[in-house]
């Protein structure tokens, strides 16, 4: 459905530091460093520790695994480890053994082809002027330019080529999961109105993620109202997690033996050893090999297992076990701070802004007294093509061209074309949409919607959930302080659900998927040999 809120990005492992510098403070940063020059001394030859290649079956066929019709390759695989090898060095971060790293190596693979798989199918693309534009967006973020940032990542030991792989891959992620999963997550009114008297009670819990903190690999021209500045904005918390994955199905004995194992993990991290490397050798996350890093939020935007885990936990604090669905969890706090206010822009933004900036924090205007919030709403029609192996991009554009072209000439009317063409929800209501605030839907769309005059049609849009026509109906000036304060609230709360739902989504996926993991066997045949 168009009708949406921003969500949360998962950053790559060296835009998340910058990012992670840029809006805490840096002593986390300095100490990885330390800790890098400190490991590196203590054993050099960690510097130039390449993972050996497997003997065996796959060393004389050269595959690792199969997932479906794909081959990973052991070249694939010794360079990505080596890769990342240089990368966890680089951070101060202990590699683990030759073993241990192919492995979680493999396993990133595997699930990087397992979700290019389904984005395929899904006609999901990601091409080279996409990739630009979401490096232009980090950069502009950490108040650097991409000659900068380019430099900072070789510095760091990172292919500029390897850092554009990493961002297409999570771009595709990304719109896989809006395709895929976000219009599932349903937030009822009720639950926003338990979340607002929540926050009623300690405003201090409900701050909505801070765009600032995010890797979105677009440009964000999305309007929002005036605002007067505050002193502060929400308390950021900075996490970092050890997963240790319950298999669906496990039976009591194999839950005993993974509780175990947690337990002695959690005991390691409580006594003081390196929570990143740790997490590199030991997590079945998918943020193991970026030394477990989840990201930055204010503390309401983390699901309500970990909220209640680290509530009371200060910087460098260690959580105790968490049980979820999933598996069992250990939360350190990497860093805690406060977010600074953002510039206010006015309601109404004709164009894309060349780089995002951050959008007002809703808890510092939470604490700053103010009267009511005036802003522009559009109500507007669209109808929505999805991409898919089928349905390409050049097509879908197609037929809403010809359609856009039925509906300027007055041989038909739009809702009767968004009833016949569009695979939105909104379909059987002729594609309308209703009373929509700014902020409301994705940048793209709302982009392209407010350069639009009432009765005026737009071009053919793209969005990460297909191609799109918009037809703007009219405005008003709008008193939207309650509307915007449930606005909030529904996304703070989608927020909670939106990544676990998609990492349970991706565990399904890959279930289904025809994986033969050789390098796996090997080891097992080599280890019964012993």
């Amino acid at each position: 459905m168009m009708r949406r809120l921003h969500s949360l990005r998962r950053l790559s492992g060296n835009a998340l530091l910058l990012a992670l510098c840029a809006g805490l403070p840096a002593a986390h940063a300095a100490e990885q460093t330390a800790r890098g020059a400190n490991s590196a001394k203590a054993n050099p030859a960690a510097q130039t520790k390449e993972a050996p290649a497997p003997k065996g079956e796959q060393f004389v066929d050269g595959i690792a695994a199969i997932v479906d019709k794909d081959v990973i390759t052991l070249r694939e695989l010794r360079d990505a480890s080596q890769r990342i090898a240089g990368e966890l060095q680089s951070r101060g971060i202990q590699v683990p053994d030759a073993q241990t790293l192919q492995h979680q190596v493999l396993q990133r693979l595997i699930m990087e082809r397992v979700q290019r798989h389904e984005a395929d199918r899904l006609g999901i693309r990601v091409d080279d002027a996409q990739i630009d534009t979401a490096i232009q967006a980090i950069a502009a973020r950490n108040k650097i330019t991409v000659a900068q940032l380019r430099q900072e990542l070789e510095k760091s030991g990172t292919s500029w080529d390897g850092y554009r792989k990493s961002l297409r891959d999570e771009i595709r992620s990304d719109r896989l999961r809006q395709r895929a999963v976000d219009s599932t997550i349903v937030i009822s009114d009720a639950e926003v109105d338990a979340f607002l008297k929540d926050q009623r009670r300690n405003p201090a819990f409900g701050a909505a993620p801070p765009q600032a903190q995010q890797a979105q690999p677009q440009p964000q021209p999305q309007p929002v109202p005036e605002q007067a500045a505050a002193p502060a904005g929400p308390m950021l918390y900075a996490l970092a997690q050890i997963l240790v994955r319950v298999p669906e199905g496990s039976s009591s004995d194999q839950l005993a033996l993974l509780r175990k194992k947690a337990e002695g993990l959690l005991a390691q991290a409580k006594r003081g050893d390196d929570f990143a490397s740790l997490a590199a050798a030991s997590s079945d996350g998918p943020e193991a090999l970026q030394g477990g890093v989840m990201g930055v939020r204010p503390l309401d935007g983390w699901p309500d297992l970990f909220v209640k885990a680290i509530s009371n936990l200060q910087k460098g604090q260690v959580s105790q076990l968490i049980q979820s669905g999933n598996g069992f969890h250990i939360i350190k706090v990497m860093d805690r701070g406060t977010a600074q206010p953002a510039p206010s822009r006015t309601a109404r933004a004709p164009a894309p802004q060349a780089a995002p900036q951050p959008a007002p924090q809703p808890a510092a205007r939470a604490q700053a007294p103010q009267g009511p919030t005036q802003v522009v709403q559009t109500r507007a029609r669209h109808i929505l093509i999805k991409t898919s192996t089928v349905m390409s991009d050049d097509l879908a554009r197609q037929r809403l061209e010809q359609v856009r072209q039925r509906l300027v000439n007055g041989s038909a009317k739009f809702e009767e074309m968004a009833r016949q063409y569009s695979q939105d929800a909104t379909a059987p209501q002729g594609g309308e949409l209703g009373w929509l605030n700014p902020g409301e839907t994705v940048p793209p769309f709302e982009a392209a919607m407010n350069t639009l005059q009432p009765g005026e049609i737009s071009q053919p849009v793209q969005t990460p959930f297909g191609w799109h026509l918009i037809q703007v109906e009219e405005r008003r000036d709008h008193d939207a302080t309650d509307d915007l304060a449930r606005m909030r609230a529904r996304q703070t709360l989608f927020e909670r659900r939106a990544q676990p739902a998609f990492e349970d989504w991706l565990e399904q996926l890959r279930a289904q998927a025809y994986v033969d993991n050789r390098l796996e066997k090997q080891q097992k045949i080599q280890q019964n040999n012993r």
